[in-house]
């Protein structure tokens, strides 16, 4: 039986987290060190499942890594270059990480022979691989799927040289494309990707581009519609690195604030920070909440809230913060659109939180690629299901803000990006 977190009625937010760090950063960043020449020290990386897959799977392809994570600094010595799975177990699980599972793909494949399975839990074998797999056979990639066509576990046999010209399907994930954008530079063979159809989540591919420039790689950027990589480059190592806060994980907080503040100050993050995450803040103000920047912090008070509606198809992850928010919104109806790739997430996003929301009392549509959200006149008492999604678990939280509490059911799944989400989000409330 699943445990069961109740949240009581919470009459006040305030105070001040310390933003634990990026896990997009925190997995990108880890990749790069190990690729690159020289040794790099990461300084706030993130602790939790999903960069843990990384780091155990760098370790068993012979990078030497030493981490503190009372500090949360890690040191590498980087392959200079691609590197290959040193133990006769050619077996790798991933749990449910995409940012690990989609850059190995393609890093793996670019090994001109190996024999390497990925596989992972059964919703990452629920999650479309197929694009990517698709691309980097026409760069000459021998891929096997193992047990149902265009989804994990795969079998990567290498093979992937490039070609002057991929194509590649942008509409489901852009972990398809950071892939790429990693890899790509360290092949012999120059590459220009095309992307097809709309790019989603196009400000993580921001990021990729970002951190590879940090790493001494120069890529040629056509409005996210064409990427041209010189071969035969190298990763050089900026000697230390430091991880800024998970701006997604920063929504909830924030929120929080605007629902119920007080005021939430959130230290290693600012208006500066290269996560898309980061317009969730132009978000709630424009529902109206109040927002001050600082150096290297932000915080939020509480102000009256109204619906709104907008396309969040470049920040999907904390649009659910949105969907949890505008309960507490005057105003009527919130509608969030063009979020299809909610469905291929931990979760069908877009049905689990239909769902769930329906349990306050809101009335709920739940189209193809979007969703509509009028408020109850009273959020009533629920048990949340998280369906192993540790974004449901922690928007969710955000219903103790009401006049009734909120059971989470299997809150351990934040161990996934957040394991001390319950304990911080707990540090700021007010019970009296």
């Amino acid at each position: 039986m699943n445990n069961i977190l109740t949240l009581t009625s919470i009459k006040k937010i305030s105070g001040c987290i310390n933003l634990p760090g990026s896990k997009s950063i925190s997995n990108r960043v880890l990749l790069l060190s190990a690729l690159s020449m020289g040794c790099t020290t990461l300084y706030n990386i993130l602790n939790c499942d999903d960069t843990k897959y990384m780091l155990n799977t760098l370790k068993i392809c012979g990078i030497k890594i030493t981490i503190n994570h009372h500090k949360n600094i890690c040191h590498i010595i980087g392959n200079n270059g691609i590197f290959n799975i040193q133990n006769k177990n050619n077996t790798l699980f991933l749990g449910n990480a995409g940012t690990v599972i989609r850059p190995l793909t393609a890093l793996f494949s670019a090994n001109k022979i190996c024999n390497i399975i990925l596989t992972g839990e059964d919703r990452m074998k629920e999650r479309p691989i197929g694009h990517l797999v698709n691309t980097l056979r026409l760069g000459g990639a021998k891929i096997t799927y193992l047990e149902r066509e265009n989804y994990p576990p795969i079998q990567l046999h290498g093979g992937f040289i490039g070609t002057e010209i991929l194509e590649l399907d942008g509409s489901i994930s852009s972990q398809f494309l950071t892939s790429l954008l990693i890899t790509a530079p360290l092949l012999e063979n120059n590459t220009t990707i095309i992307i097809k159809n709309t790019l989603v989540s196009q400000p993580y591919i921001r990021i990729t581009l970002k951190l590879i420039k940090k790493f001494g790689v120069i890529i040629k950027n056509y409005n996210y519609t064409k990427f041209y990589i010189c071969g035969n480059q190298q990763y050089l190592s900026p000697n230390k690195y430091i991880i800024e806060g998970d701006a997604s994980s920063a929504s909830y907080f924030l929120s929080a604030a605007a629902i119920k503040g007080g005021t939430v100050k959130l230290n290693n993050i600012d208006k500066n920070s290269i996560q898309g995450d980061i317009k969730y803040i132009e978000v709630l103000k424009k529902m109206g909440a109040n927002i001050f920047y600082g150096n290297n912090y932000v915080s939020c008070t509480r102000n009256i809230l109204h619906a709104i509606s907008m396309d969040m198809n470049h920040i999907p992850d904390v649009a659910m913060t949105i969907a949890v928010t505008c309960l507490f919104a005057t105003g009527g109806t919130t509608t969030i659109s063009n979020i299809y790739n909610w469905r291929v997430k931990e979760t069908d996003r877009l049905h689990a939180m239909a769902i769930e929301l329906r349990k306050t009392g809101a009335q709920v549509i739940e189209g193809i690629d979007y969703i509509s959200i009028t408020p109850p006149k009273k959020i009533q008492a629920s048990i949340i299901e998280t369906y192993n999604d540790h974004r449901m678990a922690m928007c969710f939280a955000l219903l103790a803000l009401s006049d009734n509490a909120v059971q989470i059911i299997n809150p351990s799944c934040t161990n996934k990006t957040y394991p001390n989400f319950f304990k911080d989000f707990k540090k700021i409330s007010l019970y009296n």
